[in-house]
């Protein structure tokens, strides 16, 4: 059943062979120091990632289409494939900047064979007043990427985009009860949608182990539609509203998924940058409780390159200050009610409005000004409180990082050179009511030298600039992995007996500039590409996990396509704190224990270090 209970009629298509990739190296080593005018050759290797991931979407065309009582979707090989089903009352008019509404009337016959369901509303990919000032050849990297297949999936968003996507095995029946993953996207809270994340290299991978599963994704608000804040949005109730559509999406699937041959009761939750944060936030929305109608909604979480990110309130300056700069570009500065006027107010004219302050492709990279925030009742306090509330879901989890983080968000700021710099960079963009003092204490503990910044392990290669490699490491850290280890430390001390595991992925190391980067785990992880060791491993041990709560397999062993792979076995964080370390060709434990200094100084400095 769909949302109130009513059948809907659904439309099958059959779709061609998948699109394959052939494995090869594109990667190389690079001696010797990095000269802007050699920057090219490092955005191209960016670029080619892009692509790659715009192939495995643009190999697939609709073949026949055929009718079919209570099915809707597309037939592609193995994978049947229901897209664009509406899960909420679309947030238009009165109902923009409101929480999400479930449906309520019958959906009637949906057509839900569309390969590109609407996104949500996005940022704009690199603002003019963002990128006027960086080197023209990351500004062309920049436009190139912004008009790649990939991102045109998602540039025409439209406010009536709640909509979930069910795809499944072919031959699968209501009542099957396989297991459901649920995928969050990612995208800095500012841009994404389901239409960029076809499952269809997990589905076929779970296929081919024989671990069949039903994979689903969600589409939620992005940008200052989802995640506006000020004291306006606070008193109106109507604050992280993404993360509100997710939830919405997990009581859906609670509802609908076993009518898709899913089971509602052994649901694990997926995502990826800004959808991992999500993921970490859905275990401590409504202090921690996940249930619906009596039961869990999920079960289990993995977690790529995001858990907590320290927060000031919904109301603070900085959020209030986003909030005055989009009602002024809108036009509402002087009405007496100035949501009620944003609700009102033209769509493309909020839009321009909403995209008038800086995003992450901009010289304060990952400073958001759309995030999740606590506003005292949905997401109850700063993720990193819950070491005092004890607020939260008891569930096992996976959680891991890319090696470098940090650079892709490093690439903007070739004007910072000194070590005074770097520090009233991160007072003026990231921590601004912290004391001078305590930055320039977190700042010493990232040594100048090259040698050991990020991309780590590249000796004096790769700084682009004087302080890259410093600012690549300390904004990786503070950001994505060393928020990890503090995850681990805080939840083992309130759940020790909660099973969690942990990963470090190093499979593109040697990429020029980059090394293994932020964003590049969903090439190996989701789309397979290339089809290494790694991606194989990495979604095995995924796979593992969503059966079993365990990402180890009794039989000692992936059954793919090919054979069985050997996993070798991945321990619980708890027993000696070591890593998963994900190579290209292989995968060995590493000791959870570099940068130990900063580490420490970040768990303990977490209350003073807000966003």
């Amino acid at each position: 059943m769909i949302g109130s209970g009513q059948w809907i009629w659904i439309v099958k298509a059959h779709l061609g062979d998948d699109h394959t990739f052939p494995e090869r190296a594109w990667f190389g080593s690079f001696a010797g120091s990095l000269a802007m005018p050699r920057l090219k050759v490092y955005l191209i290797t960016l670029i080619q990632f892009v692509s790659r991931i715009s192939a495995s979407s643009a190999g697939r065309t609709v073949d026949r289409t055929v009718e079919r009582q209570r099915n809707l979707g597309v037939l592609g090989g193995t994978i049947e494939s229901f897209k664009g089903i509406p899960f909420a009352q679309p947030p238009v008019g009165p109902l923009r900047f409101k929480p999400p509404r479930p449906l309520v009337q019958p959906l009637g016959r949906v057509d839900a064979t569309t390969s590109t369901p609407v996104a949500c509303p996005q940022m704009l990919l690199g603002r003019q007043t963002d990128i006027a000032n960086m080197p023209p050849l990351l500004t062309a990297a920049i436009d190139l990427i912004a008009n790649s297949p990939l991102f045109k999936t998602v540039a025409d968003g439209k406010e009536d985009c709640l909509t979930i996507n069910v795809q499944r095995p072919v031959g699968t029946k209501a009542g099957d009860k396989l297991p459901v993953l649920f995928w969050i996207f990612g995208g800095g809270f500012e841009l994404g949608g389901t239409a960029m994340y076809d499952g269809g290299n997990v589905l076929s991978t779970a296929i081919s182990a024989g671990k069949p599963i039903v994979f689903v994704a969600v589409n939620y608000r992005v940008s200052g539609f989802g995640f506006l804040g000020g004291k306006e949005i606070l008193k109106d109730g109507s604050a992280n509203l993404g993360l509100q559509d997710q939830r919405l999406g997990l009581q859906w699937v609670a509802d609908n998924i076993e009518a898709f041959g899913g089971d509602p009761e052994r649901v694990t939750i997926w995502g990826e940058s800004a959808g991992a944060i999500s993921v970490f936030d859905q275990l401590l929305l409504y202090n921690g409780n996940i249930t619906y109608k009596g039961k869990p909604l999920f079960r289990g979480a993995i977690m790529n390159s995001g858990s907590i990110v320290p927060t000031d309130r919904v109301d603070c300056p900085k959020a209030q200050a986003v909030y005055d700069t989009v009602v002024r570009n809108a036009g509402c500065s002087g009405a007496p009610d100035t949501l009620n006027c944003l609700r009102q107010v033209d769509y493309n004219k909020l839009l321009d409005a909403v995209n008038s302050v800086p995003g992450i492709i901009s010289y304060s990279a990952v400073a958001l000004n759309y995030l999740p925030r606590p506003d005292g009742s949905v997401l109850a306090v700063s993720p990193e409180a819950v070491a005092a509330t004890g607020n939260l879901a008891a569930i096992p989890f996976i959680i891991g990082d890319q090696m470098d983080e940090g650079t892709l968000f490093a690439l903007f700021q070739s004007n910072i050179s000194t070590t005074q710099q770097v520090q009233d960079y991160l007072a003026k963009y990231y921590f601004t009511n912290t004391k001078p003092e305590v930055i320039s204490q977190l700042v010493s503990l990232y040594p100048e030298n090259a040698t050991a910044g990020s991309p780590f392990g590249t000796g004096t290669d790769n700084n682009v600039y004087p302080q890259f490699k410093r600012l690549a490491a300390l904004l990786g850290d503070a950001t994505f992995t060393l928020a990890r280890r503090g995850v681990l430390n805080i939840t083992s001390a309130l759940q020790p007996k909660v099973p969690r595991w942990s990963y470090l992925s190093t499979y593109f190391a040697g990429t020029p500039l980059l090394g293994t980067f932020h964003g590049s785990d969903l090439l190996q992880t989701f789309f397979g590409i290339p089809p290494n060791y790694a991606a194989r491993a990495t979604l095995g041990y995924y796979l593992n996990f969503v059966y079993n709560l365990d990402p180890n397999d009794d039989s000692g062993g992936l059954h793919n396509a090919s054979g069985k792979m050997a996993l070798p076995h991945w321990p619980r964080w708890s027993e000696g704190r070591m890593l998963m370390n994900f190579e290209a060709s292989s995968a060995h434990l590493v000791a959870d224990d570099f940068r130990s200094e900063a580490a420490e100084f970040f768990l303990l400095n977490a209350l003073n270090l807000h966003f």
